[in-house]
């Protein structure tokens, strides 16, 4: 059975969210296909000391506030997982979880949305899958010969899987330092974290309201014509959170260069000498979760969707969001997300009418 909406938004996290508030506000029909099975987006799956970069108060999708959590300055995970919840909740939107879109597809007038529940045809779509489900593990030499265990960013929960263990860290921003600082604090894990390049550290007072304010002033000097500031990779690559300064400040958090390959045992390192490692935790990033536009076959460079804005060159009924600077300012953040959000929904909003 075919069903027909104005709009399909693919993804129902913060990014989607906010796109069906923005779709609710003008009017349009739409429905969110979310494949995961409960409220939440990425969020839910994050590991157990995560924690934001920013206060309550500003971290919040627009038009609800998100509320403070009781102790805690920067919110950890779960609070911003029952916030989405609430959200969803709140705002009424047809979010269909459990329902995985497998491609979208031309059309003469329509796009079609194929889902494991059915199809969609729809006037417009709006992709906002973020990346997640797309962890990039690097190639290195001996990958395949170390006996111990392979985790990335996305498998990793907590200390107590790795207690009496040996554990190396890889990986120069957020996830590394925080993931690092969360081992060694806990004192039963001997820990070495390694970089690519000497770790670069926000200053200690910078955390996510600023780092927003640099992101939309180096998107407006670019649309601008403007010289290119930076934006925040000017700044440094790790936001000093607590337990990051922590760790950090009592000598616990100090990176080792790069190892040149993976042993059956461990790591070797560049002078040749080598370490013994019970696990690898590779925070190495991600990339956007595109599969499902491959039929349309809009990929550009480094794998990215050719943008004006939102909007897709190579297809106009097709909108990405929440995906990074390439998709709006801070789109990826839940405080960034709304304007480009709002941009979207009304720039669609004008191609139907």
């Amino acid at each position: 059975m075919t069903q027909q909406r104005d709009v399909v938004v693919v993804g129902g996290g913060q990014a989607g969210l906010a796109a069906g508030y923005h779709l609710r506000r003008r009017g349009l029909d739409f429905v969110i296909l979310d494949a995961d099975a409960m409220p939440g987006g990425s969020w839910q799956h994050m590991w157990d000391s995560l924690h934001l970069f920013s206060p309550a108060e500003h971290s919040s999708l627009p038009g609800r506030l998100m509320p403070a959590q009781a102790g805690e300055t920067y919110p950890g995970a779960g609070h911003v997982v029952n916030y989405l919840a609430d959200y969803e909740k709140r705002y009424d939107l047809p979010v269909q979880h459990g329902t995985r879109v497998k491609a979208v597809h031309h059309d003469t007038d329509r796009l079609l949305v194929e889902a494991d529940s059915g199809t969609w045809r729809a006037r417009a779509v709006i992709s906002a899958t973020g990346n997640w489900s797309r962890p990039f593990l690097p190639a290195v030499p001996g990958h395949s010969t170390f006996t111990g265990r392979h985790l990335h960013t996305v498998n990793y929960r907590s200390p107590a899987d790795f207690a009496g263990q040996r554990v190396v860290v890889v990986g120069g921003g957020n996830s590394g330092a925080q993931i690092g600082a969360d081992l060694a604090l806990d004192g039963r894990v001997e820990v070495t974290w390694v970089t690519r390049r000497p770790p670069r550290f926000l200053l200690d007072d910078i955390d996510g309201r600023a780092l927003f304010g640099v992101a939309t002033a180096r998107r407006r000097a670019l649309d601008a014509g403007r010289i290119d500031t930076g934006g925040v990779a000017s700044l440094g690559d790790i936001v000093a959170v607590p337990s990051v300064r922590t760790a950090r400040d009592a000598g616990l958090l100090t990176a080792k260069p790069m190892f040149t390959r993976l042993t059956v045992t461990g790591v070797r390192w560049a002078d040749g000498s080598q370490s013994n490692a019970d696990a690898i935790v590779w925070c190495t990033g991600f990339r956007p979760a595109l599969s499902h536009l491959a039929p349309l076959n809009l990929r550009g460079s480094r794998g990215r969707i050719p943008t004006d804005g939102t909007r897709a060159l190579g297809e106009p009924r097709l909108h990405l969001l929440g995906y990074g600077d390439w998709t709006g300012p801070a789109s990826a953040t839940l405080i960034g997300v709304g304007r480009t959000a709002r941009d979207a929904a009304r720039a669609i909003t004008q191609q139907l009418s």
